[in-house]
């Protein structure tokens, strides 16, 4: 298909609205178009697709299933479209815009209260801020700076260190009440919560004690350490997680740490700057940001 014979963008934006309100004539209002260029224009769409979108049910529009899977695609479309609209309208001029992505808990929880008071130091810089915990392309995805989890090493850029990691076993103060610990071994009658991105993570833990059982691989897993965390303290079960994350629930003793025993985790944090933009002026002020709050 050449692109003279894809659908404009005015098409996908009267079929994604007559999808949402299931209705040409409340789409027509939203575009400000008429019933009758709306229904035009989803004709033409249909025409292009060789697929039906809608079917009338007793005067009422409904999806077909081809519509409801292009409908997913089209809003992706749509949304990228306005995504990159706004990113090019705030760029240059008297601001520039700043895209960072982080791992969500590590952005929630030790990132953002350190980027705090940066817009008033550096009022010319607007910060994005994604998250995203696996690895990309910096460049396609136009990301200026990003914090992961690793060794150190991502492809075409530069990596500054800025903490190591230390995992504790945490969870509620409940639990103990109702099995109390005597030696390391008695944390396997609880529940394991385990993170699905670090599946070894708990084993590696009773190693350390010196101990093993495939007990260990077992328990609901999570995709973030915020999860892990927050069954912890619906006392769902026991969470190994880095100490400076659940700092906050130890102090106010919402967590405890039932067997005190640290390991030191298998990477450190870091974020990483593609190589061509390391010494641009946005950049070289966010890294002397973060350097003085690691």
């Amino acid at each position: 298909m050449t692109r003279r014979h894809l659908p404009t963008l005015s098409a996908m934006q009267c079929f994604e609205s007559a999808a949402r309100h299931l209705s040409f004539t409340r789409a027509a209002e939203e575009l400000n178009l008429t019933q009758s260029a709306v229904s035009k224009q989803v004709a033409q769409l249909e025409a292009i697709l060789e697929h039906p979108l809608f079917r009338r049910v007793r005067r009422r529009l409904q999806l077909t299933t081809e519509g409801m899977l292009y409908l997913a695609d089209v809003r992706q479309v749509l949304n990228q479209v306005e995504a990159s609209t706004r990113y090019m309208q705030a760029y240059g001029g008297e601001n520039e815009v700043l895209n960072l992505s982080t791992l969500p808990t590590f952005g929630a929880r030790w990132l953002m209260p350190r980027l705090n008071g940066f817009r008033f130091q550096h009022p010319g810089i607007v910060l994005n801020i994604s998250n995203r915990a696996e690895p990309i392309d910096l460049d396609q995805a136009n990301i200026d700076v990003a914090f992961f989890f690793g060794q150190g090493v991502w492809p075409k850029a530069e990596c500054i260190a800025l903490r190591e990691e230390r995992l504790i076993p945490v969870c509620a103060p409940g639990l103990l009440t109702q099995a109390p610990l005597q030696q390391p071994d008695d944390l396997l009658r609880h529940v394991l919560l385990q993170m699905a991105s670090r599946p070894e993570q708990w084993h590696d833990w009773f190693r350390t004690q010196g101990l093993y059982s495939e007990h260990s691989y077992y328990g609901p897993r999570f995709d973030s350490f915020e999860m892990v965390i927050s069954a912890a303290r619906a006392g769902c079960g026991l969470a190994l997680v880095p100490d400076f994350l659940v700092q906050e629930e130890l102090d106010e003793g919402k967590l405890v740490i039932p067997w005190d025993a640290p390991m030191t985790g298998t990477g450190s944090y870091y974020m990483a700057i593609p190589e061509h933009k390391f010494e641009l002026e946005k950049i070289r002020a966010l890294r002397e940001w973060i350097r003085e709050r690691c």
